[in-house]
């Protein structure tokens, strides 16, 4: 099985990224492409974002998770406590995130440390929840073998009638995380692969700095 992609190219050309329209922070930056991503036609699922982290085994792995809050502290998710993304973090709180929206030409990229949200805040969240999926993050011991689906299909069963009738409480391996930035990369696709990229970096001094890097 074999396929060349080396003819698959693609010209960038819709937009330009320039230190003068940049904001001292960057989180300003980050609200104003999230927010007109989210209000084009042309983007599904904006808040669609892959996270890596450096697993137990040494191997770095990405996922995509979907962002549920930003604030000025940093970018909120949520996730199995136990699977093999939280089990990473538990070991190494480095994690980088990245969105990328393609009909926008337009990339992010956030290093930061996350850090566990309070039991407040994640019971708030997931008392938000849909009850199919409060049932699910009972159901799935997300990243563990199974034996087949029809398991998985039974765990939740089990959950459905242990619950029934009674209020879903959020189970104690379930919550949300904070990524604290110290990075943040704007990245803006531009004609003949020379494109825009502006990266932002948090000094000991808590002053954002801005520098034009090469495409």
């Amino acid at each position: 099985m074999s396929k060349d992609l080396s003819n698959y190219r693609k010209s960038y050309e819709k937009q330009e990224l320039l230190e003068s329209n940049c904001p001292e922070n960057p989180l300003e930056l980050f609200e104003t492409w999230f927010l007109n991503a989210d209000n084009s036609d042309l983007i599904n699922e904006t808040n669609a974002m892959t996270i890596s982290t450096l697993g137990i085994d040494g191997f770095p792995k990405n996922r995509v998770v979907l962002l549920k809050k930003y604030n000025q502290d940093g970018f909120i998710f949520y996730t199995n406590y136990n699977s093999e993304k939280g089990k990473a973090i538990d070991n190494n709180n480095n994690v980088c995130l990245s969105f990328f929206w393609p009909k926008l030409e337009q990339q992010i990229i956030i290093k930061g440390k996350a850090e566990r949200l309070s039991e407040k805040l994640s019971d708030d969240y997931f008392e938000s929840r849909p009850d199919g999926s409060k049932l699910g993050a009972w159901a799935s011991n997300q990243s563990n073998v199974i034996s087949s689906r029809k398991e998985l299909d039974q765990n939740l069963i089990t959950f459905q009638n242990k619950f029934k009738g009674e209020k879903i409480a959020r189970p104690k391996h379930w919550g949300g995380y904070l990524v604290k930035p110290i990075s943040i990369e704007f990245w803006q696709g531009r004609p003949n692969r020379m494109h825009d990229r502006i990266r932002y970096t948090l000094t000991k001094d808590f002053y954002w700095k801005l520098e034009r890097l090469a495409s």
